[in-house]
Protein backbone atom coordinates (compact mmCIF):
# COMPACT_ATOMS: atom_id res chain seq x y z
CA UNK A 1 0.00 0.00 0.00
CA UNK A 2 2.75 2.82 0.26
CA UNK A 3 4.79 4.61 -2.68
CA UNK A 4 3.25 6.87 -4.97
CA UNK A 5 3.03 7.83 -8.92
CA UNK A 6 3.14 3.41 -8.99
CA UNK A 7 2.02 2.40 -12.19
CA UNK A 8 -1.19 0.02 -10.84
CA UNK A 9 -3.17 -0.38 -14.01
CA UNK A 10 -3.84 -4.11 -15.35
CA UNK A 11 -4.34 -4.04 -18.91
CA UNK A 12 -4.21 -6.12 -22.38
CA UNK A 13 -4.83 -5.24 -25.74
CA UNK A 14 -4.87 -7.40 -28.44
CA UNK A 15 -4.42 -5.87 -32.28
CA UNK A 16 -6.12 -3.21 -31.20
CA UNK A 17 -9.52 -5.02 -31.16
CA UNK A 18 -10.37 -7.05 -27.97
CA UNK A 19 -8.72 -5.12 -24.73
CA UNK A 20 -9.29 -6.38 -20.98
CA UNK A 21 -9.13 -4.19 -17.93
CA UNK A 22 -10.05 -4.81 -14.17
CA UNK A 23 -8.13 -6.25 -10.99
CA UNK A 24 -6.43 -9.28 -12.53
CA UNK A 25 -2.41 -8.95 -11.97
CA UNK A 26 0.03 -11.92 -13.62
CA UNK A 27 0.43 -14.33 -10.97
CA UNK A 28 -0.80 -17.58 -9.53
CA UNK A 29 -2.71 -16.70 -6.64
CA UNK A 30 -5.03 -14.05 -8.95
CA UNK A 31 -5.75 -16.96 -11.40
CA UNK A 32 -6.37 -19.86 -8.96
CA UNK A 33 -6.94 -18.18 -5.25
CA UNK A 34 -8.44 -14.59 -5.02
CA UNK A 35 -11.69 -13.50 -6.12
CA UNK A 36 -11.16 -10.80 -9.24
CA UNK A 37 -13.20 -9.04 -11.61
CA UNK A 38 -11.77 -7.84 -15.29
CA UNK A 39 -13.63 -6.82 -18.42
CA UNK A 40 -13.45 -7.96 -21.76
CA UNK A 41 -13.96 -5.08 -24.77
CA UNK A 42 -13.82 -6.08 -28.22
CA UNK A 43 -14.32 -3.48 -31.04
CA UNK A 44 -13.43 0.50 -31.33
CA UNK A 45 -13.79 0.53 -27.93
CA UNK A 46 -10.33 -1.50 -26.80
CA UNK A 47 -8.78 1.22 -29.15
CA UNK A 48 -9.22 3.49 -25.82
CA UNK A 49 -7.32 1.38 -23.63
CA UNK A 50 -4.51 0.81 -26.52
CA UNK A 51 -4.10 4.35 -26.16
CA UNK A 52 -3.17 4.32 -21.75
CA UNK A 53 -1.04 1.91 -23.12
CA UNK A 54 1.02 3.78 -25.65
CA UNK A 55 0.79 7.28 -24.48
CA UNK A 56 2.78 5.61 -21.08
CA UNK A 57 4.97 3.69 -23.45
CA UNK A 58 6.00 6.96 -25.31
CA UNK A 59 6.37 9.10 -22.29
CA UNK A 60 8.71 7.00 -20.28
CA UNK A 61 10.50 5.40 -23.17
CA UNK A 62 12.81 8.36 -22.86
CA UNK A 63 14.36 7.27 -19.89
CA UNK A 64 15.48 4.36 -22.93
CA UNK A 65 16.12 5.61 -26.05
CA UNK A 66 16.54 2.79 -27.76
CA UNK A 67 12.90 1.78 -27.28
CA UNK A 68 10.73 2.82 -30.14
CA UNK A 69 8.36 5.62 -30.44
CA UNK A 70 4.36 3.77 -30.79
CA UNK A 71 1.92 5.28 -33.16
CA UNK A 72 -0.96 6.69 -31.74
CA UNK A 73 -4.01 4.78 -32.48
CA UNK A 74 -5.96 6.86 -35.67
CA UNK A 75 -9.15 5.12 -35.30
CA UNK A 76 -10.63 6.25 -32.01
CA UNK A 77 -14.42 6.36 -31.57
CA UNK A 78 -16.87 8.79 -29.75
CA UNK A 79 -18.80 6.21 -27.83
CA UNK A 80 -21.06 7.57 -25.58
CA UNK A 81 -21.82 4.63 -23.25
CA UNK A 82 -18.34 3.66 -22.78
CA UNK A 83 -15.70 6.25 -21.16
CA UNK A 84 -11.96 5.21 -20.33
CA UNK A 85 -10.57 7.24 -17.38
CA UNK A 86 -6.87 7.38 -16.68
CA UNK A 87 -5.40 8.61 -13.54
CA UNK A 88 -2.63 10.30 -14.08
CA UNK A 89 -0.43 11.55 -10.93
CA UNK A 90 2.18 13.73 -12.78
CA UNK A 91 -0.40 15.78 -15.07
CA UNK A 92 -2.39 16.08 -11.63
CA UNK A 93 -6.06 14.41 -13.55
CA UNK A 94 -7.36 11.86 -11.42
CA UNK A 95 -10.76 11.65 -13.50
CA UNK A 96 -11.96 8.51 -11.41
CA UNK A 97 -12.58 9.83 -8.33
CA UNK A 98 -14.95 12.70 -9.83
CA UNK A 99 -16.71 9.60 -12.23
CA UNK A 100 -17.51 7.63 -8.84
CA UNK A 101 -18.95 10.93 -6.70
CA UNK A 102 -21.22 11.99 -9.85
CA UNK A 103 -22.32 8.17 -10.26
CA UNK A 104 -23.06 8.14 -6.00
CA UNK A 105 -24.91 11.85 -6.33
CA UNK A 106 -27.24 10.49 -8.98
CA UNK A 107 -28.20 7.30 -7.58
CA UNK A 108 -31.46 7.00 -6.40
CA UNK A 109 -31.92 2.84 -6.12
CA UNK A 110 -28.94 0.85 -4.95
CA UNK A 111 -25.26 1.03 -5.08
CA UNK A 112 -23.29 -1.81 -5.01
CA UNK A 113 -19.68 -1.67 -4.23
CA UNK A 114 -17.00 -3.88 -4.76
CA UNK A 115 -13.79 -3.12 -3.09
CA UNK A 116 -10.04 -4.82 -2.06
CA UNK A 117 -9.45 -1.75 0.35
CA UNK A 118 -12.07 0.47 1.40
CA UNK A 119 -10.52 3.58 3.01
CA UNK A 120 -12.66 6.21 1.25
CA UNK A 121 -11.62 10.27 1.13
CA UNK A 122 -13.97 12.36 3.61
CA UNK A 123 -15.70 13.48 0.28
CA UNK A 124 -16.63 9.93 -1.14
CA UNK A 125 -17.50 9.13 2.45
CA UNK A 126 -19.89 11.56 3.09
CA UNK A 127 -21.40 11.46 -0.25
CA UNK A 128 -22.09 7.85 0.39
CA UNK A 129 -23.86 8.71 3.98
CA UNK A 130 -26.12 10.95 1.59
CA UNK A 131 -27.15 8.54 -0.47
CA UNK A 132 -28.22 5.91 2.37
CA UNK A 133 -29.55 9.04 3.90
CA UNK A 134 -31.98 9.95 1.28
CA UNK A 135 -32.76 6.01 0.95
CA UNK A 136 -30.36 4.66 -1.51
CA UNK A 137 -29.63 1.28 -0.87
CA UNK A 138 -25.56 1.42 -0.28
CA UNK A 139 -23.87 -1.98 0.32
CA UNK A 140 -20.11 -2.46 0.36
CA UNK A 141 -18.68 -5.43 -0.07
CA UNK A 142 -15.07 -6.14 0.78
CA UNK A 143 -12.77 -8.68 2.15
CA UNK A 144 -12.93 -9.68 5.88
CA UNK A 145 -9.09 -10.46 6.16
CA UNK A 146 -6.98 -8.79 3.00
CA UNK A 147 -3.54 -9.05 2.10
CA UNK A 148 -2.42 -5.61 3.54
CA UNK A 149 -3.57 -5.59 7.43
CA UNK A 150 -2.83 -1.96 8.16
CA UNK A 151 -5.83 -1.19 5.46
CA UNK A 152 -7.95 -3.56 7.27
CA UNK A 153 -7.60 -1.44 10.60
CA UNK A 154 -8.15 2.07 8.42
CA UNK A 155 -10.96 0.52 6.69
CA UNK A 156 -12.30 -0.32 9.96
CA UNK A 157 -12.23 2.97 11.54
CA UNK A 158 -14.96 3.92 9.49
CA UNK A 159 -17.52 1.38 10.06
CA UNK A 160 -19.33 2.88 12.66
CA UNK A 161 -19.71 5.73 10.44
CA UNK A 162 -21.03 3.48 7.61
CA UNK A 163 -23.16 1.31 9.95
CA UNK A 164 -24.65 4.06 11.97
CA UNK A 165 -25.47 5.68 8.52
CA UNK A 166 -26.97 3.22 6.63
CA UNK A 167 -23.96 2.07 4.45
CA UNK A 168 -24.50 -1.73 4.95
CA UNK A 169 -21.34 -3.54 4.87
CA UNK A 170 -20.47 -7.39 3.68
CA UNK A 171 -17.40 -9.04 4.85
CA UNK A 172 -16.05 -11.65 2.14
CA UNK A 173 -14.95 -15.02 3.58
CA UNK A 174 -12.64 -17.15 3.35
CA UNK A 175 -10.64 -15.58 0.02
CA UNK A 176 -9.45 -12.43 -0.54
CA UNK A 177 -11.99 -10.06 -2.92
CA UNK A 178 -9.64 -7.89 -5.25
CA UNK A 179 -11.86 -6.53 -7.70
CA UNK A 180 -12.59 -2.76 -7.76
CA UNK A 181 -15.86 -2.66 -9.24
CA UNK A 182 -19.20 -0.61 -8.74
CA UNK A 183 -22.19 -0.89 -10.31
CA UNK A 184 -25.41 2.18 -9.86
CA UNK A 185 -29.31 2.10 -10.28
CA UNK A 186 -29.25 -0.53 -13.11
CA UNK A 187 -27.67 1.94 -15.60
CA UNK A 188 -24.22 2.78 -14.35
CA UNK A 189 -20.91 0.39 -13.83
CA UNK A 190 -17.39 0.99 -13.65
CA UNK A 191 -14.81 -1.70 -13.47
CA UNK A 192 -10.78 -0.95 -13.42
CA UNK A 193 -7.91 -0.90 -11.14
CA UNK A 194 -8.77 1.70 -8.42
CA UNK A 195 -9.28 0.99 -4.84
CA UNK A 196 -11.37 3.53 -2.81
CA UNK A 197 -8.30 4.86 -1.15
CA UNK A 198 -6.14 7.82 -1.64
CA UNK A 199 -3.71 6.56 -3.48
CA UNK A 200 -5.53 5.06 -6.06
CA UNK A 201 -7.48 8.16 -5.98
CA UNK A 202 -5.32 10.84 -6.07
CA UNK A 203 -1.72 9.02 -6.24
CA UNK A 204 -1.14 6.14 -8.38
CA UNK A 205 -1.47 5.44 -12.41
CA UNK A 206 -4.94 3.68 -12.41
CA UNK A 207 -7.64 3.51 -15.07
CA UNK A 208 -11.32 2.12 -15.03
CA UNK A 209 -14.25 1.55 -17.98
CA UNK A 210 -17.22 3.72 -16.91
CA UNK A 211 -20.05 1.98 -18.96
CA UNK A 212 -23.72 2.95 -19.12
CA UNK A 213 -25.44 0.05 -19.99
CA UNK A 214 -28.48 -1.92 -18.58
CA UNK A 215 -27.49 -5.37 -19.47
CA UNK A 216 -24.02 -5.30 -18.55
CA UNK A 217 -25.17 -3.57 -15.15
CA UNK A 218 -27.69 -6.54 -14.49
CA UNK A 219 -24.89 -8.74 -14.60
CA UNK A 220 -23.14 -7.03 -12.07
CA UNK A 221 -26.00 -6.89 -9.76
CA UNK A 222 -26.10 -10.55 -10.59
CA UNK A 223 -22.06 -10.79 -9.80
CA UNK A 224 -22.48 -8.75 -6.38
CA UNK A 225 -25.42 -10.73 -4.87
CA UNK A 226 -23.69 -14.11 -5.62
CA UNK A 227 -20.13 -12.71 -3.80
CA UNK A 228 -22.62 -11.50 -1.20
CA UNK A 229 -23.79 -15.93 -0.65
CA UNK A 230 -19.89 -15.96 0.48
CA UNK A 231 -19.69 -12.70 2.36
CA UNK A 232 -21.49 -11.84 6.29
CA UNK A 233 -23.16 -8.65 6.92
CA UNK A 234 -21.97 -6.69 9.47
CA UNK A 235 -24.93 -5.03 11.87
CA UNK A 236 -24.30 -2.15 14.25
CA UNK A 237 -25.47 -4.10 16.85
CA UNK A 238 -22.06 -6.58 16.12
CA UNK A 239 -19.80 -3.79 15.42
CA UNK A 240 -20.71 -2.28 18.64
CA UNK A 241 -20.14 -5.79 20.74
CA UNK A 242 -16.23 -5.54 19.55
CA UNK A 243 -13.72 -5.15 22.01
CA UNK A 244 -12.00 -1.90 23.84
CA UNK A 245 -8.61 -3.07 22.08
CA UNK A 246 -10.37 -2.51 19.11
CA UNK A 247 -11.45 0.93 19.60
CA UNK A 248 -8.43 1.53 20.61
CA UNK A 249 -6.35 0.45 17.78
CA UNK A 250 -8.80 2.21 15.15
CA UNK A 251 -8.29 5.23 17.45
CA UNK A 252 -4.81 5.90 16.85
CA UNK A 253 -3.71 4.17 13.35
CA UNK A 254 -6.70 6.99 12.04
CA UNK A 255 -4.18 9.13 11.69
CA UNK A 256 -2.82 7.34 9.06
CA UNK A 257 -5.50 7.26 7.17
CA UNK A 258 -4.77 10.24 4.74
CA UNK A 259 -1.40 8.02 3.77
CA UNK A 260 -3.50 5.48 2.30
Amino acid sequence: MSGYARDHRKILVVDGYIAFIGGYNVGERYATEWRDTHIKIEGRDALELESVCIDFWNMYRKRKRSLPVLPDPLERDWDPLIVVHRNDPHLLVFPIRNSYLEGINRAHKHIYLTHAYFVPDRIILQALLQAAARGVDVRVLLPATSNHILADWLARGLYTQCLSGGVRLFLYQHAMVHAKTATIDGIWSTIGTANLDRLSMLGNFEVNVEIYDATLARQMEDIFLQDSTSARELTFAQWKRRSPLQIFAETILSPLRPLI
